[in-house]
């Protein structure tokens, strides 16, 4: 079996990444390994091409969404009662996508723990599936965690 001695889990800090956060809590506290925390910004004139938008909207502060990311992080790891894994805190600015998988090789993680939406049929061929393109251009292996089932 390879070590596992680096896990990445990206939140967006809703409630399907939650899942995927205490299942990577979990198999860090099993292999010993180190748990870091991602949160993406995303900028968003990345995606907003110039062509569409006749004139430019005043976007975000980066900086001011970079630092409420890090808070975000913070109460996560209080929330989640994480700090006695001493979890590294990522923050990233780009497209999602592109910056886990970079972050997953720049890293060096041996894993990728991944919460999925769980959308099905048309949903998904509309709305793609970001888990999915991670699984296909990660360096690493990626655990996916699906949300709990609603009853």
């Amino acid at each position: 079996m390879l070590p596992i001695r680096r896990i990445i889990v990206p939140t967006d800090f809703g409630e399907c990444s939650t899942p995927a956060v205490r299942l990577a809590a979990e198999l860090a506290d099993k292999f010993g390994a180190e748990l870091i925390l991602l949160h993406v910004v995303q900028d968003l004139a990345l995606a907003m091409p110039d062509a569409v938008m006749p004139t430019p909207l005043p976007g975000p502060d980066l900086s001011q969404l970079s630092d409420a990311a890090k808070t975000g992080l913070a109460n996560l790891i209080e929330r989640e009662n994480l700090a006695r894994l001493k979890p590294r805190v990522e923050v990233r600015i780009g497209s999602p996508v592109s910056e886990i998988v970079a972050a997953a090789g720049d890293l060096k993680a041996d894993l990728l723990c991944v919460g999925t939406h769980g959308r099905t049929g048309l949903a998904h061929l509309i709305l793609g599936s970001q888990a999915e393109r991670i699984i296909r251009e990660a360096p690493c292996p990626v655990l996916t965690v699906k949300p709990p089932a609603h009853s």
